[in-house]
């Protein structure tokens, strides 16, 4: 039975005015490949499926829909962690299996039965991520009964997406009556995977969050040679979907036309364009990404900007300034469209470091509004002796604890782990005069026993200390011997990166001749470049969806950077 539209949901059946014109082909074409993936939150081999369906989608980009269905026991939260799962997803995996040997992640393509393919003992649908690819081209030359062509627009007043769909039959369907689906997705979500080595800093793509037609589409009775469909549908986009909040930059619609509850025959994909903004020109500095305690007096914040006026922003003079001291200005340059956030690494400053800091940052004055400006405090990192300790107690999963201590260049000065279980490890550091930083990790992701850090100062006083409930892992920075920054290592740190979050290319700025290594969140080098120009351009395609590290080598001097990949 097909799942009741909400009251809010509005059904035409002619185009309105917005779209006069006709937007599907007339013309007999071949299917478009919709691939359902069924993931989770903690997925080991998740990641794995995400990057083999992105390179199928890479290489037709106007011909390949994903749809990610959070579902089943590796989609369920754990305390404080984000509720991916729809109403929908249940249903569509039941309907994609029988028998046992069923698994995570699996797909399907089109919803067809691909023989000697399915991941079950009783066949159906779903597939091993090895199948997708070699299915997927198979599809693609398969013709279809029927062109399905979709847009959609957002009025960013009232949050009302607006989606037109038109289908044309260039031959008859094998059933009377055929069912229109259209889903709505969210892209870049930040949130926990098991898989990938991200921790929490996953991003989470085509991510399912509401059937807009309902569970199985809106029913079609007429699917003969020359059928031509027409529906807009109208859907107030929630704040958020289980407290998840909604990014409009990030939604993405699909559009579907299904023979039944099962085979597709084609589909196709949009992104919402906006409407009826309130000024042309607006540069909304959303929040300065949370400062660690520095323990220098040099630092390179992080700004996240977003356009939410009519006009693409290609230039942004963005002011700002520690401590009310002199500001310094950074002319960034870009493609910033409506709705759509940057985060934008500005060029590193010196600044009188006190124990309390303050960070302002402040973008040119645009049309007069009162979003060009933001402030966020930080503290100075605790300034240490040379020698400090560490008391760490495994818990029943000692062989997943790690820990380390790096110094203000990337190096690894002290590490340890994996323990056993239920162990005391007592460890001495001693740090000649730099800036250091002390990591925790648990490879699970779910936490360990407690650490505590001292300093041993008279006092005994404590640096870090934690109860074992770190999820990934957590960290924390300080210096010893009142570390200062040199005047060679300030200079190295105006490298600046963009666009981030990237995508295809990511820009590396004021770093000619620099050697370039690029780590994962846990330390693992996924990628290096040496003497490269003065402004270079790193392809990372390759890389899956996360937070990711680039050590940046010059003349004995070392900075990191931290970037976004959201493929």
């Amino acid at each position: 039975m097909n799942r009741k539209l909400p009251l809010s949901l509005v059904v035409a059946f002619f185009a309105c005015a917005t779209y006069a014109q006709t937007i599907v082909s007339t013309s007999p074409q071949d299917q478009n490949v919709v691939l359902e993936e069924f993931t989770g939150i903690h997925c080991v081999f998740c990641p794995q499926g995400h990057v083999i369906a992105s390179a199928i989608q890479n290489a037709n980009p106007d011909r390949v829909s994903l749809i990610n269905i959070h579902q089943g026991g590796f989609s369920t939260p754990g305390p404080g962690e984000p509720d991916f799962r729809t109403p929908y997803g249940n249903a569509i995996v039941a309907q994609s299996y029988s028998g046992s040997g069923f698994g995570y992640p699996s797909g399907t393509v089109n919803r067809h039965v691909f023989p000697g393919r399915s991941m079950a003992s009783g066949g159906g649908t779903a597939m091993g991520r090895n199948y997708w690819t070699i299915s997927a081209t198979e599809t693609l030359a398969k013709p279809s009964p029927v062109n399905v062509a979709v847009e959609a627009e957002i009025d960013v007043q009232t949050n009302v997406l607006t989606i037109h769909v038109e289908a044309y039959y260039t031959s008859s369907s094998s059933q009377g009556t055929n069912m229109l689906n259209v889903a709505l997705l969210q892209n870049n979500t930040k949130g926990p995977q098991t898989g990938g080595n991200l921790c929490d800093q996953y991003v989470h793509m085509h991510r399912l969050v509401e059937m807009v037609t309902g569970q199985w589409g809106e029913e079609i009775t007429t699917t003969t040679s020359g059928t031509f469909v027409d529906r807009t549908y109208t859907y107030p986009i929630p704040a958020n979907y289980n407290n998840v909040p909604v990014e409009l930059a990030d939604l993405e619609v699909v559009a579907f036309m299904t023979e039944t509850h099962q085979e597709i025959y084609s589909g196709n994909r949009t992104y919402p364009t906006f409407t009826n903004f309130t000024h042309s020109n607006d540069a909304n500095v959303r929040y300065l990404v949370e400062i660690e305690d520095p323990c220098a007096n040099y630092l390179s914040p992080e700004v996240n900007i977003q356009n939410l006026g009519q006009n693409t922003i290609t230039s942004l003079a963005i002011e700002y300034s520690i401590n009310g001291g002199s500001p310094t200005t950074y002319n960034w340059n870009g493609n910033l469209t409506s709705m759509n956030y940057e985060t934008i690494t500005l060029p590193g400053v010196r600044f009188d470091i006190q124990a309390n800091n303050t960070l302002t940052v402040t973008t040119a004055n645009d049309d007069d509004n009162s979003n060009n400006s933001a402030s966020a405090t930080f503290d100075k990192a605790y300034d240490a002796t040379t020698t400090v300790n560490m008391v760490l107690q495994t818990d029943q999963y000692g062989s997943e604890c790690r820990w380390n201590v790096t110094d203000f260049d990337g190096n690894i000065i002290y590490s340890g782990g994996p323990y056993g279980n239920n162990q005391t490890i007592n460890e001495t550091f001693t740090l000649p005069s730099n800036c250091y930083t002390f990591n925790i990790n648990d490879t699970y992701g779910d936490g360990g026993g407690p650490v505590t850090l001292t300093d041993t100062d008279p006092n005994n006083t404590v640096i870090f200390q934690t109860n074992g409930a770190f999820g990934c892992g957590d960290s924390v920075k300080f210096s010893t011997d009142g570390f200062v920054l040199g005047v060679e290592q300030a200079q190295l740190e105006e490298v600046v990166l963009y666009p981030n979050p990237a995508r295809t290319i990511l820009n590396v700025i004021n770093a000619e001749n620099a050697n370039l290594q690029v780590f994962d969140i846990v330390g693992k080098m996924i990628l290096s470049q040496n003497n490269i120009g003065l402004n270079a351009e790193i392809n990372v395609t390759q890389l899956q969806s996360g937070t990711y590290f680039m050590k940046i080598s010059k003349d004995n001097l070392v900075t990191t950077r931290r970037f976004i990949i959201s493929n």
